[in-house]
């Protein structure tokens, strides 16, 4: 009888244990995928991919057994055995000098590279990268841009995990919609009327109640047509949901404290990707806040810009507010609060002060909404009171209406897109640049 017992230890080691020291002018076995091969007659240099970057291997003619350099090709993958040693000009600062190689897989015989992934930029249109995704994202830069999205949810979850935040896991098949609107795509479910749902709304304030503070980091839906740069129909929203609250603000206040935390994980364990990709961070120790009905006047006179949609912000004006903050208090973030309460949902809390507008916000990060957030009703009769104004039914909402009927705390939360997030972080001019496989109006493969 044999037993699993859990990992086994390997002689394999990865590139993080050379380049500790201890290995250097010792025999290694590393093994890795064939990112490029560079023949330079007496000897060759095949550099292979790792999951941590890539590892140079010198192959001397005469001096390999198991498979010579001339048969070795892009996508092999290999293991191979050799001396490694320093090497300023290698990428990592160091080298195999390989005595021998096993060759673990090969390609199909026939097959070409589609693109030229081992180059520093691939020189390809985003068109053919997202048709090619699946070898477009085996090059460096790629690679580098979804692994700073990996530390902005590792930042995510950190940092709430640490603030007494529990995970929760909320359906995506839905009944309702809780956005309202008609951007919803439908689903016929065993003979009932389903959606995707638009967002964790419902259930994070459901959860509210139970737990006090819960998060979330999953996918959401939109129907929307609309195919610009800005926009996708399937992406990751980063919620949370925290009760207690003595306003708004203290939303606002834990999430510039949440991005100060991950942009120091993001420096900290993430400086390669960082730099390959040559990103600043932004600072997050002062964002400013803003009326929205003050942001817009401000930039309509400081840009001689009329006012055309009172209610709300277009991509323009959130353009501008971006510009009009970097220049005046060199703030590439800034939050924008108090949105009207015609453009905000039903279950956006309306200023006590002034019912025209809601305690709500959005935060722009260099001229584009990532964030929306605000607190929410939490009367029972307040609800239902906004929900008939809307010339909504409650008797459709009786599950939502039940955790307002038997009581809940004062609580707000917000929705980050992770994706938007990372492409402004990174500067991308295209939100699809930083989807691993993005959903849009013409696209659903690969």
């Amino acid at each position: 009888m044999e037993f699993v017992k859990g990992i086994k230890e390997k002689e394999i080691v990865e590139i993080s244990d050379i380049l500790t020291g201890d290995l250097f002018q010792k025999q290694v076995i590393v093994r890795g995928a064939v990112h490029a091969v560079r023949d330079m007659g007496e000897f060759s240099f095949v550099v292979l991919r790792k999951y941590e970057g890539l590892v140079q291997c010198v192959f001397e003619a005469g001096k390999v057994t198991g498979a010579e350099a001339s048969c070795i090709r892009e996508g092999m993958t290999l293991e191979v055995t050799g001396i490694a040693s320093r090497e300023e000009r290698a990428p990592g600062g160091f080298e195999l000098k390989v005595s021998e190689v096993r060759v673990l897989s090969e390609p199909a015989k026939d097959s070409i590279m589609p693109l030229p992934i081992s180059k520093w930029k691939m020189g390809t249109s985003l068109e053919t990268k997202l048709s090619l995704r699946p070898i477009a994202l085996r090059n460096i830069r790629e690679r580098a841009i979804f692994k700073i999205q990996e530390g902005i949810v590792r930042g995510f979850r950190n940092f709430l995990y640490e603030n007494h935040f529990t995970e929760i896991r909320t359906p995506k098949i839905v009944a309702g919609n809780a956005e309202g609107g008609a951007n919803v795509f439908k689903l016929e479910y065993f003979g009932k009327k389903a959606f995707l749902a638009q967002s964790p709304q419902v259930y994070k304030q459901t959860m509210v109640g139970v737990y006090d503070r819960v998060f979330e980091a999953a996918p959401v839906f939109r129907a929307e047509k609309h195919n610009t740069t800005r926009h996708l129909n399937e992406y990751t929203s980063l919620d949370f949901e925290m009760g207690y609250i003595d306003g708004f603000e203290d939303i606002m206040d834990m999430e510039a404290a949440l991005l100060t935390y991950t942009f120091d994980l993001l420096k900290k364990d993430y400086e390669k990707e960082l730099k390959i990709l040559n990103v600043e961070l932004p600072s997050t120790d002062k964002i400013p806040a803003v009326r929205f009905d003050e942001a817009k006047q401000l930039v309509a006179e400081k840009y001689d810009r009329k006012i055309k949609n009172p209610y709300d912000l277009e991509p323009e004006e959130e353009i501008l507010i971006g510009k009009y903050f970097k220049e005046e208090y060199g703030s590439d973030l800034v939050f924008v609060t108090h949105y009207p309460s015609k453009k905000r949902p039903f279950y956006a809390m309306d200023d006590p002060a002034d019912n025209k507008f809601t305690l709500s916000f959005d935060l722009l990060f260099k001229g584009m909404e990532i964030t929306t957030g605000g607190q929410r009703i939490h009367s029972y009769e307040a609800q239902v009171e906004k929900m008939l104004k809307r010339g909504m039914d409650p008797a459709e909402f009786n599950d939502y209406l039940m955790i307002f009927k038997h009581g809940m705390p004062p609580h707000g939360g917000l929705g980050i897109g992770l994706e938007r997030l990372t492409m402004k972080i990174l500067d991308e001019q295209n939100v699809r640049e930083t989807t691993l496989f993005p959903r849009d109006v013409t696209r659903l493969e690969p």
